[in-house]
This record gives C-alpha cells, sequence and structure tokens, in this order.
C-alpha cells in the first residue's frame, strides 16, 4: 500500500470534509519519525526507531465547531472520524468567532533530517561516562540521545497552504542522587539542537551542572527562619515567569477580561533589562501557528516595555483585539551584562533557585510557593541545599523588580534564557 504524502493526506481529508457539508475546516497531517538511544538506571538499554502518524480535523458549520485527532492518515478510519464530527459540530455551542486561516502560505525545511546512530551512541557514551566519573551518586533514572523528523502539512478550505520539514537531535535526562538511604529531590533536563556535535553531551542545555548541583541535594535542609530577601533565578525557573506573562497576554485571561495587561501595550511593564522575543527558527519550532497561520517574528518586551498581545484568531475576534500569530515555542530573553558569578555575589542573603513552584497565582498575580532544586545564598556565597523552603511574592512585581541578568544563557531551543535576579520576596 502506498504511503500518502502530507499534502496529500490532508488534502483528501478536507476534501471529505468540505463533501459532507462542512463549511470552513482545518486539516493538520502529520509524520514523526523517532530514533533514540533509551538510558535506564545509568546504563544504554535500547535502541529504537519508530514512525508516528497523526492528522487532525478541525470542522466549521454556522459558526459551531468540533476538533478531533488520529493516528490514520487516509481511508475507511479518517472517513468514519470526519462522519462523528460531523455529529459533534451539530450539538456543540454557537460562536461567531470561530473561522480558519485564509491564504496563508508557508514551507519551512530545516535541521539535519537523517539519523545518524553512531552520533547518539557518542553522546550516550559521554553522559554515563561522565556521570561515572564526575557525579558518581547520580542515578540516571531515565534519558534519551534522539532524532526526530517531522514532515507536516496544515491546509484550511480558505487557501492556507502550511508545510514543515524539521528534523533536530535531543537529550532528556531524568533522576536523582542518592546515599545510602539519603536522596535528592528529582532533576530534569532536556533540549533541543542543530547540532548535536558542537559539544560533549554535558555541555548541551545545562546538564553537567545540573548533574553535579544535584549530588549536592542530598544533603538539604529547611531554612530555618523567615526574612526578606533576593533570588537569583536558573533559566529553568525564569520559564515559569516567562510563561505567567505569555499566559497574560494570551486567550484565556484576554477573553475573560482578566488580563493585567490587556490595556498595557505601549507601556512599561516590566524591568528595562528585560527584552523578551521570538526565535521561531530554534530546533525543533516551524513558524507556523497553531491556528493556521505564518508566524513573522514576535518582540513581546523591549526594555521592559510590552509591545503586543498576542490572541490567536478566535481571541481576536473574539475581543476585537488585533491578531498576532505565533508559533508553539521558541523564544529569548536577551542576555545581560553581569556574569552570573557577580549575580550571586551580589545577594546579601536569598536563594539560587532552579525549579520555582508557584501552583495557581491569584489574579493579580500573588503567589506562595515551595522553591526545588535551590540553595541558600548568604553574604554572596551558595551555601546549603534547601529543603521544605516556601517563597511568596507577586510575579508582575517580580517581573518589575529584576536588577541583574547574567550574560551566559542556556539554549534549550523552545527557551534561550538567562539567570535572573530578583529582590523583594518573601522566605519561610
Amino acid at each position: 500500500m502506498t504511503v500518502p504524502t502530507m499534502q496529500e493526506a490532508a488534502q483528501d481529508a478536507l476534501q471529505r470534509m468540505l463533501q459532507r457539508g462542512f463549511e470552513h475546516a482545518q486539516v493538520g497531517a502529520g509524520r514523526t519519525f523517532l530514533t533514540e538511544l533509551n538510558i535506564a538506571h545509568n546504563e544504554a538499554s535500547l535502541l529504537r526507531s519508530t514512525e508516528e502518524h497523526r492528522l487532525t480535523l478541525l470542522g466549521i458549520i454556522g459558526g459551531r465547531k468540533a476538533e478531533a485527532q488520529i493516528s490514520a492518515l487516509s481511508g475507511e478510519a479518517v472517513q468514519a472520524r470526519i462522519d462523528g464530527l460531523l455529529d459533534e459540530v451539530r450539538v456543540a455551542p454557537q460562536d461567531d468567532a470561530n473561522a480558519v486561516s485564509a491564504g496563508q502560505l508557508a514551507a519551512i525545511e530545516q535541521g539535519p533530517l537523517q539519523a545518524d546512530t553512531p552520533l547518539l551512541a557518542a553522546k550516550v557514551r559521554e553522559l554515563l561516562q561522565f556521570r561515572a566519573a564526575e557525579t558518581p551518586k547520580m542515578m540516571l533514572d531515565e534519558g534519551s540521545v534522539a532524532h526526530t523528523c517531522v514532515e507536516a502539512c496544515t491546509l484550511t478550505s480558505s487557501g492556507s497552504v502550511l508545510t514543515r520539514r524539521l528534523g533536530w537531535h535531543g537529550i532528556t535526562v531524568f533522576g536523582t542522587a542518592r546515599e545510602g538511604k539519603r536522596s535528592s529531590s528529582f532533576a530534569y533536563a532536556a533540549g533541543r539542537t542543530h547540532a548535536l556535535e558542537a559539544g560533549h553531551a554535558v555541555e548541551h542545555f545545562g546538564i553537567g551542572e545540573l548533574l553535579r548541583a544535584t549530588e549536592r541535594q542530598i544533603d538539604a535542609a529547611p531554612l530555618g527562619g523567615s526574612f526578606v530577601g533576593e533570588v537569583v533565578l536558573m533559566p529553568e525557573a525564569v520559564v515559569d515567569l516567562m510563561r505567567w506573562l505569555q499566559g497574560q497576554l494570551s486567550d484565556v485571561q484576554l477573553i475573560s477580561g482578566a488580563s493585567l495587561y490587556k490595556d498595557q501595550v505601549g507601556q512599561r511593564i516590566a524591568s528595562p533589562q528585560l527584552t523578551l522575543a521570538s526565535r521561531f527558527d530554534a530546533p525543533g519550532v516551524a513558524a507556523i501557528s497553531a491556528d493556521g497561520f505564518a508566524t513573522p517574528p514576535v518582540r513581546l518586551l523591549e526594555e521592559g516595555r510590552l509591545l503586543t498581545l498576542i490572541p490567536s484568531l478566535y481571541g481576536s475576534r473574539k475581543t476585537g483585539l488585533p491578531h498576532v500569530p505565533i508559533a508553539s515555542s521558541g523564544w529569548e530573553l536577551a542576555a545581560g551584562v553581569t556574569p552570573r558569578a557577580e549575580l550571586i555575589r551580589g545577594v546579601a542573603r536569598g536563594a539560587l533557585v532552579g525549579r520555582l513552584s508557584m501552583g495557581m497565582p491569584a489574579a493579580n498575580g500573588d503567589f506562595s510557593g515551595v522553591i526545588k532544586n535551590s540553595f541558600l545564598i548568604e553574604d554572596g556565597q551558595v551555601g546549603r541545599a534547601l529543603s521544605e523552603t516556601m517563597v511568596a511574592g507577586n510575579i508582575a512585581r517580580m517581573l518589575r523588580d529584576v536588577t541583574a541578568l547574567s550574560c551566559e544563557r542556556i539554549d534549550t531551543g523552545a527557551w534561550r534564557l538567562p539567570w535572573l535576579r530578583v529582590g523583594g520576596l518573601h522566605f519561610s
């Protein structure tokens, strides 16, 4: 049986949907090839290659929308799912904001498209040798070094044709450090790159530093008091701040009217040291939005000034705000001018924070959460690992209270971020 190309599969499904009476439709067809060498309990465990197919269907009739996803690309299974989708759309809520993109065109190809199995094996070997020699108390419970290739096409009934062929390498590690009956909290690192061969395995995505820091967390202890101090956020913790900000600029908060920044475009909402911009050509990222638009570069913050909101097509039609399409990931904060060591030396009392577990912040940004994979800082020196330590503050205020950024950054593909120093946090 001949396997259809992604454009052929998407075109076939789109025609079937229109023939069944859908007024507007969007179809995405994708094929993912994965080659990975897995790690389990400090050993290489399994080399495997897999192929996954996915077809996504979105149909609209009279403003009523229904969506579905299946693993088949053609044939009776597709027709059956379209018939089911027709039943679902008839009972869906009516909303005139539902629509599909029109006339969008893109053809993207980037990254290494073929797997290099010897390269994967070499990087697993580097990772395991580093662990054994440098961090022997670390248990890599799970991990992998992989190559991924995605071929995909998105079509709409209004003439959009968006294709992409992307390849990238990735490393994932997950585990804890153990000594006797004592253990650290879990540690996790992952990222994507176009150039796996460009450095040692642990030089990618901060993996080496993570493994060393996790060993130090075996002997974590509570803070033992309350005070107001500073945090130095590692890049993984900075992600939490950036995701909260992007959520404030996106559909859910804009449509509900709960966004703190709906009327703040053009105003300074963050420290003048913060410039946040898209990087939609990053590894594993295509400059195509989920709602079927080519995505030009976007700059959200310029020296702390908010430049735009980012509602989807639906959010734009719902709120009347300009539509700003964005890709699924691919963002960077501009680097600062301060070496990371100086960021830490400037802290009288506070913490070096690896993960910031904020739970569900209040509508105004207030939060209280546990800091994890973190260390006490006193008089500019990193001290013992912390456990059971709470931090409270306000996320919007944290963005304004950033006092310094590191010149070093970690690039995971999805994010390229520096370390940030922020004041005014309540520790307990």
